[in-house]
């Protein structure tokens, strides 16, 4: 699949042979430039991608040389044209990818070109994971009911994407079910060092979802991006980036007994959020790396997002070959990982030299101790002996703090899907003395009753990327389960209980160790092989649990052990959030409330009546290891990976369409043609200056991409939801925003559509604004209001704080932006990739003075913005600042100048363009007529 290496200029005589065995490839060596030696491994792997694609142009005998004399104390100013060997892709965002290139086509023959010439020219996979729903838990058939209802209300998407695979070139796709995109890119899709017609080089990667960092872990150089600029990598577009700096990780000692990954991986999050690494690399060193399992450096690198920085990647060793022979990869791929490492000095030897870094930290892995994170974001983390204690210190920003008598439910059947299990007497307020209680006893239609309170644990999931790619976790989690059960205890009635592998190797090593029939006993079945809980997939509660939840306001809680729980992420029925591994999941299960201190409280009693302490349940780590050990096998990998591409029999069966343009259905719901080619001609248009425009939304600090445009269930009498009903479709059949990003009229109507959302504008949460187009500027859905501006020619800003898109890397925050009118956005400082994105769909993004705020400038959201100085890009230059006039309603003004984020050359390149897509539309018809 791999294509040819176009021919570098060669201009330090750096390409060599290199001997394997039997085989010689051709390589780029790095010791042909004085200085590469001495760079950071994340760096050298930089190097040589600009060695081997020099083209005298796009990258030049300057541009390897800054990389070789790279000042580690500089700030980044030098730009330089990253060229990743591959793109990866998760169906959520990957679907608005191949709609966007489906669309190109028809765009290049209006424009006068060739349609057939738009494929990737990169290699492109893509894994479908985030499209299964639990709907189905708690009973032994989950698996095959959830796969059943995702094939059902995804069949037009999964036609599409199968349409894709058959017409594009250089486009795989992994069928649903298969397991989640990241672990499937380590276990299988990961070449390390790619041998390409002979050529070998590094693999490298980026993908549309920010956890594709988890391959940093294999030594594998790769971030994400937002669709749009992945889009651009397959068409053959080089990354543009500056050259970063890199924070050198120091790691020491070993894990202690008791101690998980998980909590590892949470204790890193906090120091380096608190360090701030946003848009730098950071690189794990030193003799610590060594004790730290591959499934470790993957999890590690993994919550690289959770953190900020672009990367967080560990050097190739005996361990990655380990692994490499482990998931079942040819020898002749091991050996050529091996030599053309130790080739180039990216080995890691022990004791050797350290490399210069531009800032530093250490940590010594034998202080680190059991943690989990929360209410709503990674880097919070709990000491786990702490947790009740800040649990009721946290419960006050979501219940009222008072106590209630306790109050019956109103009784509501469940469903078919929504197990309920029988109430036993059980209350979820038994400790609720000294903190809000709000007791509601509710009557399952299973029999029995049981009290709800603040604090209930309603979702417990095993799920995600992060900790299911993670044998020794996963396998402490059915250990527990089987001593939690051979005391007699259960997970608690109120909890919906799920177990989401990373693939379908995970399903493989339960079963040889026997620890299903244990994880079944804590209510834990398997529920799907994908994102689940993570990406807001757990699905609906039990109609009883969430009704109680919702009539009587509870602050209901889910613990998962994911990397994300942002608000209004994980369930609409759920106010806090918090990650943990694995064990400590069910633990929580088990415990039923937040409310709970593992140390002192019991989790119940055995068959004599003492009591039992989470203690009592933990595995020990031999026992874990000597599962392990006993479990996983070669063959478990070879097996499932064997035809991966090649889906069961519903995927098979699917009814696809023929020709190498898309048939567009105009009644789909799902897919629909992208309108930003609409109208596009060969020429550019002159950028302009914004004038008259009115705030759209006044944000706080810490804004997600998953605030902008949640992926999560579709709200009934949003505009979402009046788009569908108005299309026919009911209630039941909305599934989520995330599995409609292939139609842009359903998304822009979700964006800024959180439930969670604050806008300052309005005294609501949610998707609400108000509208300056009527008399006194009523409160309305931002998406009727957007229509009411763009109606009246009236432009958009955005205003918003610290961390503006922090999150996930998604496309949609900056597509939306730009569908419902919004030209700017002025924060206190963006997350990389969100900002970049914004200039991928040409809205440019400004900051702050240094020290300043819409707060601190008192700009309250009523006013009119006039932004001049950004004409000065068509003059070829990029402003570093522009001129705000921000018009009060009595006349006074608030002026300041705005710092441009428009970082490099590229991407004023982009802006000018009016986004990436249409640069690249333009270059690919330039070139053709060349």
């Amino acid at each position: 699949m791999e294509l040819p290496v176009t021919e570098s200029k060669n201009s330090f005589n750096a390409k060599r042979t290199l001997e394997v065995g039997e085989k010689s490839y051709d390589y780029y060596a790095l010791d042909a430039v004085p200085g590469m030696e001495k760079l950071p491994y994340s760096l050298k792997v930089l190097g040589e991608n600009l060695l081997r694609t020099e083209d005298g142009a796009n990258i030049t005998t300057e541009h390897i040389e800054a990389i070789a004399n790279w000042d580690p104390k500089a700030q980044p100013s030098i730009e330089i044209q990253f060229t990743p060997a591959r793109v990866l892709m998760q169906d959520f965002t990957g679907v608005p990818c191949v709609v966007d290139l489906a669309t190109m086509r028809e765009a290049v023959k209006t424009l006068g070109g060739n349609p057939d010439e738009v494929n990737p020219l990169n290699p492109a996979e893509m894994v479908i994971d985030h499209s299964v729903i639990v709907e189905a838990f708690g009973t032994s058939d989950a698996l095959e009911k959830n796969v059943a209802i995702e094939y059902q209300r995804n069949e037009e998407r999964y036609q599409f994407l199968r349409w894709g695979a058959e017409n594009f070139s250089n486009f795989r796709v992994v069928p649903p079910g298969t397991g989640i995109v990241h672990q499937v890119n380590i276990e299988y899709l990961s070449r390390v060092v790619f041998d390409n017609d002979g050529v070998a080089y590094p693999d490298t990667c980026i993908g549309t979802d920010s956890h594709t960092t988890m391959e940093n872990g294999l030594g594998i150089l790769g971030w994400g991006v937002g669709g749009i600029e992945a889009e651009a990598a397959m068409l053959g577009q080089p990354v543009s980036m500056l050259i970063p700096r890199v924070v050198g990780f120091k790691l020491t000692g070993e894990i202690p007994a008791g101690v998980t990954a998980t909590d590892v991986v949470l204790t890193i999050t906090e120091m380096l959020r608190n360090h701030g690494v946003v848009q730098k690399f950071v690189e794990f060193y030193g003799n610590g790396v060594k004790s730290v399992p591959l499934a470790n450096r993957a999890t590690i690198g993994n919550m690289s997002p959770e953190f900020g920085s672009t990367c967080a990647i560990f050097p190739i060793d005996e361990e990655t070959i380990k692994y490499l022979e482990l998931t079942g990869r040819s020898a002749e791929d091991v050996a050529r990982v091996e030599a053309y490492a130790k080739a180039q000095g990216m080995w890691l030897l022990e004791d050797a030299p350290e490399a210069e870094y531009s800032e530093y930290l250490e940590l010594d892995l034998s202080t680190v101790v059991p943690s989990i994170a929360g209410p709503k974001r990674p880097q919070d983390r709990i000491l786990l002996t702490e947790a009740k204690e800040q649990f009721r210190k946290d419960l006050p920003t979501y219940a009222p703090d008072e106590t209630a008598e306790p109050v019956r439910a109103s009784k509501i059947e469940g469903d078919d899907y929504n197990q309920s299990f029988a109430g036993n007497g059980e209350s979820a307020a038994a400790s609720a003395e000294g903190r809000a209680s709000k007791p509601v006893i509710v009557e399952s239609p299973q029999g029995g009753e049981y009290t709800l309170d603040h604090g209930m644990v309603a979702i417990a999931s095993i799920t995600s990327c992060t900790n299911t790619s993670n044998p020794s976790v996963l396998v402490a989690a059915g250990l527990l389960a089987r001593k939690a059960s051979e005391l007699g205890l259960k997970s608690k009635p109120w909890v919906k209980t799920i177990c989401a592998p990373g693939s379908q190797v995970v399903d493989g090593y339960f079963k040889r160790a026997d620890l299903w029939k244990d994880l079944e006993a804590m209510g834990f079945y398997l529920s799907g092989f994908g994102c689940t809980s993570c990406i807001g997939n757990s699905g609906p509660l039990p109609a009883e649990v969430s009704s109680a939840i919702n009539e009587h306001d509870l602050a209901a809680t889910a613990v998962l052990s994911g990397n994300r729980n942002f608000e209004g992420r994980i369930s609409p029925d759920v106010k806090m959030n918090y990650l943990a591994s694995p064990p400590l999941v069910i633990a929580y299960a088990i415990a039923g409330t937040m409310d709970f201190d593992f140390e002192n409280d019991a989790l119940g009693q055995d068959q004599n009546g003492n009591d039992v302490f989470l203690k009592d349940i933990w595995p020990s780590t031999e026992e874990i290891e000597s599962t392990i050990e006993g479990a996983i096998s070669r063959e478990l990998y070879e097996a499932d990976y064997a035809d991966v591409f090649k889906g069961d029999e519903q995927w098979q069966a699917l009814d696809i369409p023929t020709g190498k343009t898309f048939e567009w259905d105009e009644n789909s719901t799902y897919i629909r043609k992208a309108p930003y080619f609409d109208g596009m001609s060969l020429e550019t248009s002159e950028v302009t200056d914004i004038k008259g425009a009115r705030v759209l939304a006044k944000l706080g600090d810490s804004v997600t991409t998953d605030h902008i445009s949640p992926a999560s269930s579709i709200k009934p009498g949003t505009p979402a939801a009046q788009y569908l009903d108005a299309h026919g479709v009911e209630r039941k059949d909305y599934n989520s925003l995330g599995s409609r990003r292939g139609n842009h009229e359903v998304m822009v109507r979700g964006t800024f559509a959180n439930i969670r959302l604050a806008n300052q504008l309005v005294d609501v949460t949610g998707g609400y604004t108000r509208d300056f187009t009527q008399e006194g500027g009523p409160q309305a859905f931002i998406y009727d209001a957007a229509e009411n501006y763009q109606a009246a020619g009236t432009p958009l800003v955005v205003l918003g704080g610290k961390e503006y898109g922090t999150g996930s890397s998604r496309d949609w925050a900056a597509k939306g932006t730009n569908l419902l009118g919004v030209k700017a956005v002025i924060t206190e400082s963006f997350e990389r990739i969100h900002r970049s994105n914004l200039i991928g769909m040409g809205v440019i993004p400004l900051q702050f003075p240094a020290g300043e705020s819409h707060g601190s400038l008192g700009l309250d959201g009523t006013e009119v913005f006039d932004i001049e100085g950004i004409t000065a890009l068509n003059n070829g230059e990029t402003p570093k600042t522009v001129h705000v006039t921000a018009t009060k309603e009595d006349g006074s003004t608030v002026e300041f100048d705005a710092l441009v984020r428009i970082d490099t050359p590229g991407e004023a390149d982009y802006y000018r363009n009016g986004g990436i897509l249409q640069y690249v539309l333009r270059q690919m018809i330039a070139s053709a007529n060349a």
